[in-house]
């Protein structure tokens, strides 16, 4: 599928949908922070089989891509329950409404930590970690100022072949990660700093394995760009991230889709599937099953 400019403007701006007849008007589902909440109000819309609703943004004070993954429909017909698995930014800055809207009205129990402990050690966990369980299983450990697989040398050159390369360099923890989705039986977030690149790895491994179209994948990806000033002044303004951010390749401070599209294009190059690296990689067809049990209806 070929994602125009036109149609990664309107992805970025909430406005359409990748469906499958190509793009369609988008309705932007939200989960509201303040006292009159109320969740996927239905009142002059189209029903949702008439409609495949994207981007599904919680809205925080002190966060800036926290998004459910539920609604996304899959190959078979089956959709991803909603309020199950989310996908977001840094936690460390949430606000006091922010927890209380996450622990009592979403029912959050688990954060998947995807960040370094340089990054832990340097920003936070922040509040949530009181009132959570966090797995801390970060996909790259630095050591010094590089990360443990990543010299300069070695560094690709744009963030497609990045992600590509996380599949092998981090093998292990992106397992772990499927696995405890797998396992969790009430609602938890993976996250890293900026919730596009490694969360973004884990989203796309995640819904591939679930039957989600690669359309939908892509436009999943392409839903950072919506809040990415906000996301990259905050990077920005963190001596942690500085360097970090000067040491990525070119496209680190955006989420273009065509770097998700060469990540797939370059999983099913070299393994076939994503199911396929999954398969050879120790998620096996018991833990995929669990994954579907969970999350699908």
């Amino acid at each position: 599928m070929v994602v125009t400019a036109q149609c990664t403007r309107a992805i970025m701006t909430g406005r359409m949908t990748l469906g499958g007849k190509g793009l369609r008007p988008l309705m932007r589902r939200t989960h509201k922070t303040h006292k009159t909440h109320q969740t996927h109000k239905t009142h002059g819309r189209r029903k949702m089989s008439e409609l495949e609703e994207l981007a599904g943004w919680v809205e925080l004070e002190g966060c800036f891509n926290f998004r459910d993954l539920g609604g996304y429909v899959a190959r078979d017909g089956r959709r991803l329950r909603t309020g199950q698995v989310f996908r977001s930014d840094g936690l460390q800055h949430l606000s006091a409404a922010d927890l209380e809207h996450l622990i009592t009205k979403i029912g959050l129990k688990s954060v998947i930590d995807l960040r370094s402990s340089e990054e832990i050690s340097g920003d936070g966990s922040g509040p949530i970690s009181e009132q959570t369980t966090i797995h801390h299983v970060p996909l790259f450990e630095r050591t010094g100022s590089q990360d443990q697989a990543v010299s300069p040398d070695s560094m690709p050159s744009n963030m497609g072949e990045l992600y590509f390369l996380m599949l092998t360099a981090a093998r292990e923890p992106i397992v772990e990660v499927v696995r405890l989705l797998a396992d969790f039986d009430r609602p938890a977030v993976f996250h890293c700093a900026a919730g596009k690149d490694r969360t973004g790895v884990i989203s796309a491994l995640l819904l591939s394995l679930l039957g989600i179209p690669e359309e939908t994948i892509v436009a999943d990806y392409a839903f950072s760009r919506a809040n990415i000033d906000k996301i990259n002044a905050r990077l920005n303004a963190s001596q942690t991230y500085q360097r970090i951010m000067d040491e990525l390749p070119e496209g680190a401070y955006d989420a273009d889709p065509a770097s998700m599209l060469l990540f797939l294009d370059r999983v099913r190059e070299n393994h076939g599937s994503m199911a396929e690296w999954a398969a050879s990689s120790g998620i096996d067809a018991a833990m995929s099953e669990r994954l579907a049990e969970r999350l699908l209806a």
